[in-house]
């Protein structure tokens, strides 16, 4: 094996195995096809190093990027962390104002940005006074907006790695929360332990042969970034899907013999809910490592996945952007353990607290507190931080869970999310699991709605699959039958989609708002 004096992840590949491939952009979703070696990906990011450095941004500045998945944002990234930046990711689905909260919360220096999103972030412009430099790549610079382009930014720059102070394996990071309670809040994070890390990938099967990664889901979102980071670091092909579609990534895992990726249940139910024509063609013989987070993923799908993809390849981890993946449920576990995220690994561990400050015995809720190396450092520019247990280094990011006899952590619901209903404690997250059983539905979202009487009423708003004519009274039969009288939504409602973030978080404030504006939520 090659010897390299480099610490960089990226370089050390490029060291060992120059000519193999490193990025493959499949041309769906209007990307430009391409094929990258870790040697052009090597000499790529220092070009961006380079080129930062000579428009005067200085190690420690902040560096926003935004754009769907692509060579141009991988070699961001890497090339960021060379140059020992802060790497910022930003949601390309946003609008101007949210784009100005962000790059402005963010105290940004110099903005990478894809053509499509150009034009919104110039509309933000005079908002953002700590901006020195905005650079386009995959299109042309809007006219007028004074920015400018990335091949200006790397023509003519060296290829050889920069010197820049020592950064961390996985890079200096700071990712915007998705503001499902309120506005993002910027995650840094500078460092993780590294043995922790290698601890998770043995228990997913990363360190075990050879390995090519999918971008299911938007980069910009912690648990893509981190996984197609990680894959990178083991030497590890990313083959890029611009945006998601079920059909080409049913494709593209067939075609490349994927082995591994990281999902939202969100996307996972479009995938298999294709019609059965399209799913005669899918082939996941090769994939050993499909995880599933961002969102609980209900017991129904996981049935779904395995009747119609295949066993033996399900994983799913509970984590936050705030403290990285806390459990592991194995491919074995799936079936068997219903309701569960798994076990903790590699000294991570776990609390159950409740009210009272005590532990929870197995089987009763209580708020999930964790002891972890992967740890953010803090939120950006804001005095708030997670609820701590007195003087420990337990933390929390505000989810009721349970224990069971096994050791097996069961996610109830979000403290938030929970609905007091005539004094009683419901978790929706249970109700939308007992919707998501039923065959015509694709979405559920479950909360608390106003009730002059009980404080709250359990409210259901549900998204049926493409050309199903759902029956009301027949799902409300269906569900009323698996559950507790108190758990039973009191209303039901059918629209055409949910509202969810693109890493696929439910956005239930937003439905909340509808009912409580005006009123003090007892949430």
């Amino acid at each position: 094996m090659a010897v390299t004096e480099s610490t960089d992840t990226l370089s050390i590949q490029a060291a060992n195995r120059p000519d193999s491939l490193a990025v493959f952009v499949d041309p769906t979703g209007g990307a430009v096809a391409s094929s990258t070696t870790f040697a052009e990906l090597e000499a790529l990011a220092n070009q961006l190093a380079h080129g930062w450095r000579a428009l005067g941004i200085e190690a420690g500045e902040r560096l926003v990027w935004c754009g769907p998945n692509s060579l141009e944002v991988i070699a961001t990234i890497h090339g960021a962390r060379k140059a020992a930046l802060v790497s910022v990711p930003l949601s390309y689905r946003f609008i101007a104002d949210e784009m100005q909260y962000v790059v402005d919360n963010a105290e940004a220096s110099i903005v990478m940005i894809d053509a499509e999103q150009a034009p919104t972030l110039a509309q933000a412009m005079d908002r953002l006074p700590t901006v020195r430099k905005v650079v386009v790549f995959g299109g042309p610079v809007p006219a007028g907006s004074g920015f400018s382009h990335w091949d200006d930014l790397v023509a003519g720059q060296p290829t050889d790695e920069m010197d820049a102070p020592a950064a961390n394996s996985l890079g200096a990071t700071m990712v915007y929360t998705s503001g499902t309670t309120g506005k993002p809040k910027g995650a840094m994070r500078s460092s993780s332990d590294k043995g922790i890390v290698g601890a998770m990938m043995q228990r997913l099967g990363l360190l075990e042969g050879e390995h090519r990664h999918l971008t299911t889901g938007p980069l910009y979102h912690s648990g893509p970034l981190s996984f197609a980071a990680l894959n990178h670091s083991i030497g590890a092909p990313i083959y890029v899907l611009r945006k998601f579609d079920a059909v080409e990534w049913l494709r593209i895992v067939r075609e490349h013999r994927i082995t591994n990726t990281f999902t939202a249940p969100t996307q996972l139910k479009r995938i298999v809910s294709l019609p059965p024509e399209e799913l005669a063609k899918a082939d996941l013989s090769s994939m050993r490592c499909l995880i599933a987070n961002a969102a609980p993923v209900p017991y129904a799908l996981k049935q779904e996945v395995v009747a119609k993809l295949g066993d033996g390849f399900l994983f799913e981890v509970y984590g936050s952007t705030e403290l990285g993946v806390a459990t592991i449920l194995g491919p074995e576990d799936q079936l068997r353990k219903p309701g569960s995220c798994g076990q903790t690994y590699g000294g991570v561990q776990v609390r159950i607290v409740k009210d009272d400050g005590e532990d929870a015995a197995p089987g009763e809720p209580g708020e999930l507190f964790i002891s972890t190396g992967l740890g953010m450092d803090g939120y950006h520019h804001t005095d708030e931080i997670l609820t701590e247990l007195a003087g420990t280094e337990w933390r929390s990011v505000g989810d009721v869970a349970y224990l069971d006899e096994e050791g097996f952590v069961h996610i109830c619901d979000r403290k938030k999310d929970m609905i007091i209903s005539g004094g009683v404690n419901i978790y929706p997250a249970e109700i939308e699991a007992v919707i998501h059983e039923h065959p015509q539905i694709l979405d559920a979202a479950v909360f608390g709605v106003p009730d002059d009487e009980w404080g709250e009423r359990v409210h259901a708003i549900v998204q049926a699959k493409a050309g199903e004519d759902l029956d009301l009274e027949e799902l409300r039969a269906f569900v009323d039958a698996r559950l507790a009288g108190y758990m039973r939504p009191r209303g039901y409602e059918v629209r055409d989609a949910l509202p969810r973030t693109d890493a696929g978080k439910l956005l239930k404030r937003v439905l909340r708002d509808e009912y409580w504006q005006g009123r003090a939520s007892a949430v």
